[in-house]
């Protein structure tokens, strides 16, 4: 901090002898020794507060940026659970009009090509999830092809 030397600190001792005198000499250093100290342990009092203070302030920089993070992951969750949620809503609605259109023609007739294609027409095309993994339940597209398995079988019992 300060650069002073042997040299210097004889000089001050010198002055000091002779200003002070040499009875009032000791206690004037003690006094000045504790001085010292005391502005030593201030000092470092000070620069603890100040470092406490920057951690304080990292963690709570921290705190913050962990908030932030989870919070966003929270709302990609739900928007993928909105979507995935939307998706089933929808394919459940077709398996119903599937159900209710075989239900209608369980006993009268087949489903014929243009009633199937009505049916096709009145739901929704599928949606692709938004998924990092590939569907492994994939249904094909066509459930004409289900509608008139399930006739052909319920023909051969009838019959």
């Amino acid at each position: 901090m300060f650069d002073i030397g042997f040299s210097e600190l004889l000089l001050i001792g010198v002055v000091a002898l002779i200003v002070v005198g040499p009875e009032r000499l000791p206690k004037v250093a003690r006094t000045a020794g504790h001085l010292y100290g005391r502005l030593q342990r201030y000092v470092s009092t000070v620069k603890s507060d100040i470092s406490n203070e920057i951690e304080l302030d990292e963690l709570r920089r921290a705190g913050q940026s962990f908030k932030e993070s989870v919070e966003s992951a929270v709302s990609g969750v739900e928007q993928e659970a909105t979507v995935v949620d939307d998706y089933l809503r929808k394919e459940t609605a077709s398996i119903s009009k599937v159900m209710e259109a075989m239900a209608v023609t369980e006993g009268e007739r087949p489903v014929t090509g243009p009633a199937m294609q009505q049916i096709a027409a009145e739901s929704t095309p599928q949606q692709s999830l938004l998924l990092d993994e590939p569907d492994q339940n994939v249904v094909s597209p066509e459930p004409s092809a289900v509608v008139e398995t399930a006739h052909g079988e319920n023909a051969d019992k009838t019959a």
